[in-house]
């Protein structure tokens, strides 16, 4: 069976069913071309997920059966956060994608000395729009249950000054620890920051590690952005 799965929040769960909202119920009746009796899946975005059947199918509203909780772990135990600056066009698209299929918990915008990019204002409302949207049609996609949260853009020196993960690293150009070495045992929670295309600025680095980061590389060839 094709694995179609929709997510619902919380609060449209009762104990036997669930309502979709108009956009998921969109995709299953005219994207999909679902109806009665097709048995799908849906998940909450806070870890769990059950097989449904579709018990009402509305153009705007449709009803979901739930059927059977579903018990496997999927979703990862560490509570990662990707600090990641900003970069140019879809890049940033594409670190959102590949980071919530990797099992990114928390994504945070970066805006840093070298960061060529600076949107204020509408611009930020519409772009978290979009990576929101992006994140949850990762979720969907890889299996997760989890949603992962995109935060507001901020400022490098006010992440360093806010976390309080157990392990903070950020990625340097100018050598560092191995990752390998540096995750062993590994923590429960991790905050890693990756730079801007021109890197850090040496205030960004100093910022760092006056707030417990521990600079790291991976390997010796020169990475762009999004591929780190």
């Amino acid at each position: 069976m094709q694995r179609h799965r929709f997510h619902a929040h919380p609060e449209q769960f009762t104990d036997r069913t669930v309502i979709l909202d108009a956009d998921e119920s969109h995709h299953l009746t005219r994207v999909l071309r679902l109806g009665v009796d097709d048995r799908v899946f849906v998940f909450d975005g806070e870890g769990s997920e059950w097989l449904a059947e579709v018990s009402l199918a509305g153009k705007r509203e449709v009803e979901l059966k739930l059927v059977e909780k579903l018990g496997d772990v999927v979703d990862s135990p560490l509570h990662l956060t990707l600090g990641q600056a900003m970069i140019k066009g879809d890049k940033f698209d594409l670190v959102i994608q590949k980071a919530t299929e990797l099992g990114v918990t928390r994504i945070v915008p970066l805006i840093t000395a070298h960061c060529d990019v600076r949107v204020t204002g509408e611009r930020i409302d519409n772009k978290l729009t979009r990576w929101r949207r992006i994140a949850l049609e990762s979720v969907k996609q890889c299996g997760r249950r989890r949603m992962v949260e995109i935060a507001e853009p901020a400022e490098f020196a006010d992440l360093c000054g806010s976390d309080d993960s157990e392990l903070k690293l950020f990625f340097s150009e100018r050598g560092g620890e191995s990752l390998r070495h540096i995750l062993r045992p590994g923590p429960a929670s991790l905050l890693l920051a990756v730079g801007p295309e021109g890197g850090w600025s040496d205030q960004e680095i100093e910022t760092a590690e006056s707030a417990g980061f521990r600079p790291i590389h991976l390997g010796p060839r020169i990475l762009r952005a999004e591929t780190a």
